[in-house]
């Protein structure tokens, strides 16, 4: 059996040069996005490797990887770290957009903490993104104009789940569903007093790109002063 020690891959897909990057962290970010969502190859050797990498995904009836995964990593007020997979929802002037349950472990420790980083990691492109700044809540309005696009089940859940609560068992959780499925049986499933949306605006945002003997071409945006950004090139 393979230890896990000489478990390893070479990466070799792309190069990121500083003349490549724009001088707006997040119009580089949105290139990014687009490009995980539809790589466009650069050379033939590109393109049979990101080929085959999906193709063993649709062999094994799974969809490419979810680009909008993002690990979005928070503190308590003691500085005592938690992390978890979120998806992102919007990308704007603002910053990086999700929802959840404000009562859930990450809604308090962002009450008690709003600083906060994500991280998002496309290995078929062999890229990551990594942003840390400070979260705030999105205006009730805007939390619960996203909410009515969710669809029906989805809305139901939000006001199923204590999320983060501890449940005696699975048929807990289903005979709760059970009771909000039939309170909402005539009426909107409206949005949750305690769920809603947050946007992380970033002071800094690193972009990584894979790139062979473990010699990857990291760029660092930090935000000055008029929200200005300088950009700069880190050791791997």
């Amino acid at each position: 059996m393979t230890s896990l020690a000489d478990l390893r891959r070479e990466y070799s897909l792309a190069v990121l040069r500083r003349s490549h990057l724009h001088s707006d962290p997040i119009a580089q970010f949105k290139t990014w996005f687009g490009e995980a969502r539809a790589p466009r190859a650069s050379g033939r050797l590109r393109k049979f490797f990101v080929g085959f990498y999906k193709s063993l995904l649709m062999a094994a009836g799974q969809e490419p990887t979810d680009v909008t995964a993002m690990t979005l990593a928070t503190a308590d007020k003691a500085g005592r770290p938690s992390a978890r997979v979120v998806l992102l929802k919007g990308v704007d002037e603002r910053g990086f957009i999700f929802f959840t349950n404000y009562d859930s472990r990450k809604g308090q420790e962002l009450a008690e903490n709003p600083q906060a980083a994500l991280v998002f990691y496309w290995a078929d492109l062999e890229r990551q993104v990594c942003i840390a700044g400070e979260v705030r809540k999105l205006s009730a309005v805007e939390s619960a104009a996203y909410f009515q696009t969710r669809p029906v089940g989805s809305r139901l859940a939000a006001w199923t789940s204590r999320q983060s609560e501890v449940v005696r068992d699975r048929a807990e959780l289903e005979a709760n569903w059970g009771e909000i499925k039939a309170r909402f049986a005539k009426d909107e499933v409206t949005c949750p007093p305690n769920w809603g949306g947050y946007v992380l605006s970033p002071q800094r945002i690193e972009f990584w790109q894979g790139r062979p003997n473990r010699l990857h071409d990291r760029f660092r945006y930090t935000r000055q002063a008029g929200d200005r950004w300088i950009i700069e090139r880190l050791a791997p």
